[in-house]
């Protein structure tokens, strides 16, 4: 009787094992593409926002695209559109975090950070762009000094 239910149940376990599907693994290119949509070029800024908006595309690589955006700073701080910067800010804080890499590249996420932050500021000329510039400035300096704690603990990352 013990052999027969032994036989069984390992007909049963070879049968469930034949029928189950692997688990989905994201794509081993993964940390390139990441890095790719993390630099401080705006060749990067461009891919990034083209692949934010077609999401889909991706979900093969499991990627975070929550956002709070400039989490409890204005998004646009004096009509400046900080917004996207801030999302790709976060995308990078949060992949990063998941990947267990986010030290090392912490500097690299802020860099670009206040790289995008720039490139909104160069939409504007005289006090303007001085007032945007400074804002930039502001946000980046408070990535640089309190980011880390909140990309810890899981709560806002970007300002």
């Amino acid at each position: 009787m013990r052999r027969r239910l032994a036989t069984a149940l390992a007909a049963t376990a070879a049968a469930l094992l034949a029928f189950a599907t692997p688990a989905a693994a994201a794509p081993a290119d993964k940390p390139q593409v990441l890095s790719s949509w993390t630099q401080t070029g705006v060749s990067s800024y461009n891919a990034w926002v083209s692949a934010n908006g077609n999401k889909g595309a991706w979900s093969a690589y499991g990627f975070d695209w929550s956002t709070d955006y400039c989490s409890s700073s204005p998004d646009n701080p004096f009509g400046f559109p900080f917004q996207t910067a801030c999302a790709r800010h976060d995308f990078g804080y949060r992949n990063y975090k998941a990947a267990g890499t986010f030290g090392s590249n912490k500097a690299r996420l802020d860099d670009a950070f206040h790289a995008d932050l720039k490139r909104v500021c160069g939409a504007y000329s005289g006090v303007k762009k001085t007032s945007c510039d400074s804002t930039a400035w502001t946000y980046y300096q408070a990535v640089k000094a309190f980011g880390f704690s909140a990309a810890v603990d899981g709560t806002a990352s970007t300002v």
